[in-house]
């Protein structure tokens, strides 16, 4: 104790990453070979992630004749990713409370390389807190994974250039060995805790195989302002997942680190269990597309889906599609836009089916209890039959146009969209718990995801050997929840409680909305705290008696005193509760998008640069929530140095409370404005010409420069703006509790041909 550490540094480091690839090609008129390999190392920024990873690939293509064409590939990847053995490592790091060292201290005051790690201290003990270093540095969780892809190929021309069958085949061997395990000295717990040198081993093997056999009809027509393809796509697929994991605790020492060596196998914290799973689908498809005088297009189709995961009665699934383009350029009433190089209308109708993302769910499957009695365990249904699941169904809707100009140094694409999903899978549908069972996932109702998306390219100077390109692209995307079962929950979040956010699914209202209470600053006095009307005026009893401001009365009734967090009361009724919530912002940016400029300078130089931007979303910054509400023993920001202290003083901090007051609710206090645009990327390329490249003997040698996450402009205060909204779940609130950042990169590359 008595130190003063800055944990997240002590966590953080500069990372690198090297990436070297090697191929080679060659061949003649029959055959022709690729092979390539790449050996990849990243060293993460946060200590104790790392990634190697060793890839090879190999591709044969070989014409049997002018009919038969015959192509093979085959990949292979070998990667040993070290992670932290908990995802918040740096979360402990912000809250660890600074006074705590690192290592020990001997007796004499000598620092040693132990790490100082309490079983308990003034903030708690594990897993609340810990050392973030000895976690990072002595607990394990690495991933070694082996996969294999080979892929084969065979086209041949029933009918030459009429009439074409193709045959695809792949397959994908992955086996993934994932080991963890948690040292003492990286909890400091007791030898008999059940954390304690906790080993876990697992074991998965999948397999799929992919099947793909197309039968392509071009029939000529005499007359060739028609034009016809046809095609019958018939796919399947297959696959098999088997797992295997062990989990023991308490083994004899920290350098026994694999679950199979005697250990504590009986403890809460012991499992031992295997699976196995299997999914087959199988789909056949009808398209055709008709062109008259390539101006006028239609295509349509109609496919069939089979799935493994739903029960006999709704295994099937029809789903049509048809769609139109109208090139409005080949008109002859164009002919005089000569400035324009392509104008086209086109839109579309299609449907497509999604299954249950789980297996055997039309079975009653069975379990054993995890205990027993006179050496036999309980059997128990640890699921519902449920044989009424049916295709989550996805009707595609979509308008757009494209443009191209003067002589294609200018094009926009722009289109939008509608994908209305029908019988929409949710997990979680509440029922009555008298079978055993107080949740289902079923279809439950129907929802929107809508947008528009706009791309945009143009050469906008050319001079000489000068050239500047822009680029961008604008998008905007919302969900929405058209129709409801009765008996999905449609709301979440116990505004009663600090530092929590009430969420509402609505019918016709947008995913991601959030609301709280509206943060007015801090009762300076006690005059402050004083219930007034919707006039302004000081709310009395009956016998005359001043109201004061409480906090959900009557079930809590807690009274406001000066230094308490300040609130809107809505309906100045003198008491801050549910009828004062409002809504405080929406987690899905209102537009999302990007733009590039690439400047070049004849064969030689080369700079291409990308922006990316998101505007009109909100989030809560959860780090400021918990260093800034002075609730509990967790290091703080230096903000609270101007917190409450003395009546009358102003401020934006509320006064420190141990275990009590309601001065951190999920209030606008936290929310902020998530929009910022990102330099992201910068890559500046110099390819060298004939002179150089005769010396070498080489084809083609460049050199280059990129530079990543180069800068950002953003109002919000927090560690980056740019979190994502984790989850399926319709509730999900983007909340930062600062993660990993995004690391600025810096790579040298060279890039050379023989």
């Amino acid at each position: 104790y008595s130190n003063n550490t800055n944990w997240i540094d002590a966590v953080s480091r500069s990372g690198n990453t090297q990436d070297h690839n090697v191929s080679l090609s060659g061949g003649g008129e029959k055959a022709m070979y690729y092979a390539s390999m790449e050996y990849l190392t990243q060293k993460g920024v946060t200590v104790g992630t790392d990634l190697t990873r060793i890839s090879k690939r190999i591709n044969l293509d070989y014409n049997v004749s002018d009919r038969i064409h015959i192509k093979t590939d085959l990949s292979f990847t070998h990667s040993e990713n070290s992670r932290n053995y908990s995802d918040g490592v740096r979360g402990v790091a912000y809250m660890k409370m600074p006074n705590m060292g690192i290592y020990k201290f001997d007796d004499y005051g000598n620092l040693t390389p132990l790490y100082f790690s309490p079983a308990s201290n003034i903030q708690g003990q594990y897993s609340k807190t810990y050392n973030p270093v000895a976690l990072a540095e002595a607990a394990i969780n690495k991933i070694v994974s082996e996969r294999i892809t080979p892929k084969f190929n065979i086209r041949y021309q029933i009918v030459p250039k009429r009439l074409m069958a193709t045959v695809d085949v792949q397959f994908d061997i992955n086996s993934t060995k994932n080991k963890n395990f948690l040292p003492q000295i990286a909890t400091g717990l007791e030898w008999t805790n059940s954390k304690v040198n906790q080993a876990y081993d697992g074991d998965n093997d999948a397999f799929s195989v992919q099947t793909k056999t197309s039968l392509v009809w071009t029939p000529e027509f005499k007359n060739t302002k028609h034009s016809f393809m046809g095609l019958i796509n018939m796919m399947t697929y297959g696959s098999k997942n088997i797992s295997y994991q062990s989990r023991t605790s308490n083994t004899a020492s920290s350098f026994l680190q694999d679950p199979s060596i005697p250990s504590r196998v009986n403890g809460a914290e012991s499992a031992l269990s295997s699976s196995t799973k299997q999914t087959a689908n199988g789909s056949l498809l009808f398209n055709g597309q008709y062109s008259y005088l390539d101006r006028y297009i239609i295509n349509a189709g109609l496919r069939g889906d089979a799935t493994s995961r739903l029960s006999s009665d709704h295994r099937y699934g029809l789903f049509p599609s048809i769609s139109g383009r109208w090139r409005v350029s080949g008109e002859p009433f164009m002919a005089k836009a000569d400035f324009i190089d392509d104008l086209s209308l086109r839109v579309s109708y299609g449907e497509s089916g999604n299954a249950p993302s789980s297996d055997y769910s039309f079975y009653n499957l069975y379990d054993n209890i995890g205990w027993s009695f006179m050496g036999e365990s309980g059997v128990y249904p640890s699921n519902m039959e449920l044989r009424n699941l049916r295709w989550e169904t996805v009707v595609g809707t979509n308008l757009g146009f494209s443009l191209a100009m003067f002589k294609n140094r200018f094009f926009i694409d722009a289109e939008v969209y509608r994908n209305r999903t029908k019988d929409l899978l949710f997990n979680g549908l509440e029922i009555a718990s008298i079978n055993g069972f107080n949740a289902v996932n079923m279809n439950v109702g129907t929802m929107d995801n809508q947008g528009f998306e706009i791309t945009i390219q143009t050469q906008a100077f050319k001079s000489g050997k000068w050239k500047v390109d822009f680029n961008m692209n604008l998008a905007k995307n919302q969900n929405m929840i058209r129709k409801i079962s009765e008996f999905y929950p449609l709301e979440k979040g116990n505004v009663a409680s600090n530092g929590v956010y009430k969420t509402y699914m609505q019918v016709n209202n947008p995913f991601g909305s959030f609301y709280g209470y509206n943060f007015l600053g801090v009762y300076k006095d006690k005059a402050a705290t004083l219930a007034k009307d919707a006039n302004g005026a000081v709310i009395h009893r009956p016998n005359g008696d001043q109201v004061y401001m409480t906090y959900s009365y009557p079930s809590v009734d807690y009274t406001f005193q000066p230094g308490d967090a300040m609130y809107e009361d809505v309906n100045h009724d003198g008491t801050i509760d549910y009828r004062d919530i409002v809504y405080l912002g929406n987690s899905n940016p209102a537009l999302t998008g990007g733009f590039g400029l690439n400047v070049s300078f004849g064969k030689q130089w080369r700079l291409s640069t990308f922006f990316n931007f998101r505007t009109g979303s909100q989030l809560v910054n959860g780090t400021e929530m918990n260093t800034t509400n002075m609730y509990d023993y967790d290091n703080q920001s230096s903000a609270v140095m101007r917190r409450w202290r003395n009546e009358g003083d102003v401020t934006d901090i509320p006064r420190a409370l141990y275990k009590t007051g309601y001065n951190w609710l999920g209030s606008s206090r936290y929310v902020e404005n998530g929009s910022f645009l990102r330099f992201r990327t910068a890559t500046i390329r110099y390819t060298f010409q004939e002179p150089l490249l005769k010396k070498l003997r080489a084809k083609s040698f460049s050199a280059y420069l990129t530079a990543e996450n180069i800068l950002t402009f953003t109002k919000y205060t927090g560690q980056d703006p740019e979190v994502s909204v984790r989850g399926s779940s319709p509730f999900r609130v983007a909340i930062d509790n600062s993660m990993t950042p995004p690391v600025k990169m810096f790579t040298l590359g060279i890039t050379a041909s023989f």
